[in-house]
């Protein structure tokens, strides 16, 4: 990690993100934490997954009721957020379909994010 000191509690919040699909915020890692090490801070939670983000070992993919959400799967894929019950999946493609490329002449793309928005089919089949 370039350098820095990589205390016990900032592996075990990056474990936490990589460990789980359903993409936390920051208060959910914090929650998860908590009650085995009572010293945690949630400031130091969002410390640490500034600090992920900017050595690209999480990625954000959006906010949800204010709340960033975090992915520890960086490779490049697409999600799906559902705007109802507030949950996020990750859409794997066998094709180049996440992977698109910049459609203005003399541009190259580093990395493309693509999210769609709408409703998961387990909030539609509650109706």
């Amino acid at each position: 990690m370039g350098g820095r000191n990589f205390s016990k509690k900032r592996q075990l919040i990056l474990d936490t993100i990589k460990e789980t699909d359903s993409h936390p915020s920051a208060r959910w890692v914090y929650e998860k934490l908590k009650a085995d090490f009572p010293d945690l801070s949630l400031g130091t939670v969002y410390r640490n997954i500034a600090l992920f983000k900017e050595e690209g070992l999480v990625i954000s993919v959006t906010n949800i009721d204010g709340e960033e959400r975090i992915d520890g799967n960086t490779h490049e894929h697409a999600h799906f957020v559902c705007k109802e019950c507030g949950c996020v999946y990750d859409i794997f493609s066998s094709n180049d379909d996440n992977a698109a490329q910049c459609p203005l002449a003399g541009f190259e793309t580093d990395r493309t994010v693509l999210t769609y928005y709408g409703r998961c089919s387990d909030c539609i089949n509650r109706e």
